[in-house]
């Protein structure tokens, strides 16, 4: 199916290098390979492609070359803006990371000025009914019961939504928290997940979870922020002008993932509308240069 970010990114990619995050297989890489025709696909977790990526061996005929997981390599940042610099455009270069753009442990030089960042979302009901076809309130119903993965939601099965929510979760904490995090407890961190589940929509409170978790606050505010990271919640701040007042202010945890939700309708649906918010905001900045925000 087509995605909402195909036309922004292909302007993106005829000037820049395009960073394409997103939480895991919301489909970046999918959206990826059906952009331009002519494209290569490497990918640094695969063995046989990592000496390709490093040697700079892929094909330059092709119009674009799409990194999957790029931030993995040490010093990625200094190696794609040697060759952006030294090389130009064509091809185009596409990296996708299921973490956010500005936390990586394994950085580099600054890229300003030489990317473009686009944050790949979960189907909404706008994209649902624009791009499926598919009705309104159809729509919203199942992004409710199944989530808006794409996998998930277009095989229309709550069974198959629950069985695959368990390898996601899984992969994202025992793969993705540990190259991005030096974590012992993940225990704990799965039961976070599980805490915020039944939680959403109401405000959270760090002492609560840090009693139930038996650890420190500052400990539960670091989980929180890695979990945001790997785009698996997001915080909405209550709204104050005074910013350093809302940022001490009690936020309310959401979720990518609209199908996990624990508790009852009015927490399902209210979660729903809070990501097809934030999912128009991103979109608003990553293609305008708007600052806007979500409170």
């Amino acid at each position: 199916m087509n995605r909402y970010l195909e036309s922004p990114i292909k302007r993106d990619l005829k000037e820049k290098i395009v960073i394409l995050s997103g939480p895991r297989q919301v489909g970046k890489t999918t959206l990826s390979k059906q952009l331009i025709s002519s494209f290569m696909y490497l990918d640094f977790d695969s063995s046989s492609d990592r000496p390709i990526i490093k040697n700079q061996e892929w094909d330059r005929d092709v119009q674009l070359v799409i990194l999957d997981e790029l931030h993995k390599m040490k010093n990625w940042k200094s190696w794609i803006k040697g060759i952006y610099d030294t090389e130009g455009i064509p091809p185009s270069l596409l990296a996708t990371r299921s973490a956010r753009i500005e936390t990586t442990s394994k950085g580099g030089d600054s890229l300003a000025g030489r990317f473009f960042s686009h944050r790949h979302h979960p189907l909404s009901v706008n994209e649902i009914c624009h791009f499926l076809n598919e009705d309104s309130q159809n729509a919203l119903d199942k992004l409710i019961s199944l989530g808006g993965f794409p996998e998930p939601y277009l095989k229309g099965k709550e069974s198959f939504a629950k069985r695959w929510r368990r390898t996601h979760i899984d992969t994202i904490i025992r793969q993705d928290l540990l190259d991005l995090e030096k974590v012992r407890d993940i225990k704990s961190i799965e039961i976070l997940i599980d805490l915020l589940k039944s939680r959403v929509g109401s405000s959270t409170s760090y002492s609560s979870l840090a009693e139930d978790l038996q650890v420190s606050s500052h400990s539960v505010k670091h989980w929180l922020q890695i979990l945001e990271n790997l785009y698996v919640i997001f915080p909405v701040r209550p709204y104050h002008k005074n910013i350093a007042r809302s940022i001490l202010k009690e936020p309310k945890y959401y979720f990518y993932d609209t199908g996990a939700i624990e508790g009852g309708i009015g927490s399902k649906l209210e979660n729903v509308v809070a990501l097809a918010l934030l999912k128009e905001l991103h979109f608003l900045e990553d293609t305008t240069g708007s600052k806007v925000s979500l409170c």
